[in-house]
């Protein structure tokens, strides 16, 4: 058996995890766990939203709205209309009524004293998912965004709203330094015959789950080789911002930057091993030159396969 811990967040973060399950289906045994970004979360209208948790969990289940990248397949927003006629919600943050229908669970499991991993594991229940999903913790972190011009937004707001445009000058997660990871993180980790990071945003996805004090200690200690897969490929991000949140903390967007500012496990970093697309080659010196494993290979998660391929990738780097 080859036990799988993934660190994920985000569209990239789904479709790589789409992946993992079926690159160990393959194998016959497979035993996974994904530990999902919650710094995305916050309360709205009165519920709890968790964007990366739900797209994942949308993606495992096959209902998934692929055209949009997020929400449910085939979902009405007769229920969002009503909120707007209200001058309820977010007018610029659509609410499907399938996807209000976790929210409205989620959030009564809540009320009624559930932690989120309670409520993750119920919400895994109801489809054949493959993997076990885990949140990085039970505490609230939700990310905030302080502009340049002093402002703080919600990250949904900035994200979703201002479509990244407002300048960032940092990114925080109120309460994190009293966060612990949620029940099951650090054992499933130290566990792991492989720790692999997807290719989701590197600041607002993987970063939070990296500050919840005890996962990089975690990380560090475990047996596991660590394997990151490159969110960024032919010098770009392949969706949504990500350059902007890394220029916003100093880092270059190319392969070999990202590498460097997750840094190499040998030095203090979360490192053993990093996949470089075939478009970005020439990074793989550098990425070397910083203590880490370069591994060339496509990197393109067009369908599942490709990303089975991907996962297939990183396993044979890690060794498993």
């Amino acid at each position: 058996m080859t036990r799988v811990v993934v660190l994920a967040g985000g569209v990239g973060g789904a479709k790589f995890t789409l992946g993992v399950r079926e690159a160990l289906a393959r194998r016959g045994a497979p035993e996974a766990t994904v530990v999902v970004n919650t710094g995305d979360d916050l309360w709205l209208s009165g519920v709890r939203l968790q964007p990366d948790i739900d797209s994942i969990l949308y993606a495992l289940a096959g209902v998934n709205d692929t055209q949009r990248g997020w929400g449910r397949q085939g979902d009405t927003e007769r229920v969002n209309e009503e909120l707007q006629a209200w001058g309820a919600g977010w007018p610029w943050f659509t609410l499907g009524d399938l996807d209000l229908g976790t929210h409205l669970a989620r959030t009564g499991w809540l009320r009624d004293g559930a932690t989120p991993t309670q409520v993750v594991e119920r919400l895994s229940a109801r489809w054949p998912l493959g993997v076990r999903m885990l949140p990085m913790t039970d505490a609230e972190v939700d990310t905030r965004v302080l502009l340049e011009d002093g402002r703080d937004l919600h990250f949904q707001e900035w994200w979703t709203r201002y479509r990244a445009t407002l300048a960032p000058s940092r990114f925080d997660n109120p309460g994190v330094a009293s966060a612990v990871p949620a029940p099951g993180v650090a054992e499933a980790i130290a566990a792991a015959d492989v720790v692999l990071i997807a290719p989701s945003n590197p600041v607002v996805s993987i970063g939070p789950i990296l500050r919840v004090p005890g996962v990089r200690e975690a990380l560090a200690a475990a047996s596991a080789p660590v394997v990151g897969v490159s969110p960024i490929i032919g010098g770009r991000v392949v969706r949504g911002m990500a350059d902007v949140c890394l220029a916003a903390i100093g880092v270059e967007t190319s392969a070999a930057a990202v590498a460097a500012h997750y840094g190499a496990r040998a030095t203090g970093g979360l490192l053993d091993a990093w996949l470089v697309a075939t478009e970005d080659a020439d990074a793989a010196a550098a990425v070397e030159a910083a203590g880490i494993r370069p591994v060339v290979s496509p990197l393109w998660m067009s369908d599942v396969a490709a990303s089975a391929a991907i996962v297939a990738s990183a396993l044979e780097a890690a060794g498993v």
